[in-house]
């Protein structure tokens, strides 16, 4: 069985996409550990729907953030680390050594709106700001920059004239609860050898 880590930072509603996904059998995978960087309710949503939660505070950990992270994942045989919101930056031993088994959901069509400092509410705000007439998001495989690996899916939203950034947030979020699923099912897929 295909095994599944995600790693959150705040409320874990796509988290919550893939728990649902699993159940529904639509996900042949296990989800083996969802891992927190600070108390956020991504990790009790794991817990209550019966995964098993671990919050690794990154302000206490520091550097040792992504060691206490490689321990759990290693232990628990993971195939595919699934960045769901999360918020730190992953050092470079670590994605070195899960290269190409580590993937990231971003709210903007990549390459635009990607990089440091583009996150969250701000990324919306930048293609308002642009006035841009499309976005969307991506899910990627992660590297050593930011926001910068192979795009593995993405799918747009239109972005109209009175969108606030908050609107757009809200169109783009419902987008991403359908495609990290899916990129997760097409990644299990080709592990199988199937297309």
């Amino acid at each position: 069985m295909f095994k599944i880590a995600v790693l959150v930072s705040g409320g874990g509603t796509n988290l919550q996409s893939v728990i649902d996904n699993v159940k529904s059998g639509k996900l042949d995978c296990t989800i083996e550990a969802v891992i927190g960087d600070r108390k956020c309710y991504g990790v009790t949503r794991a817990v209550k729907a019966g995964v098993q939660g671990y919050i690794f505070d990154r302000k206490i950990l520091k550097k040792d953030l992504c060691r206490a992270i490689d321990k759990v994942v290693s232990e628990r045989g993971v195939d595919l680390i699934v960045l769901a919101g999360f918020l730190s930056i992953i050092d470079e031993e670590f994605v070195n050594k899960w290269k190409k088994k580590i993937i990231n959901i971003h709210p903007s069509l990549l390459p635009k709106y990607g990089g440091p400092g583009m996150y969250g509410i701000k990324v919306h705000e930048a293609v308002i700001a642009n006035k841009e007439k499309e976005s969307g998001c991506t899910v990627h495989y992660v590297d050593t920059g930011v926001d910068s690996g192979e795009i593995i899916k993405q799918v747009k939203v239109p972005v109209f004239k009175d969108d606030t950034a908050e609107i757009l947030q809200k169109r783009v979020l419902v987008q991403e609860h359908r495609l990290l699923p899916e990129s997760i099912e097409k990644i299990i897929k080709e592990s199988k050898g199937v297309c």
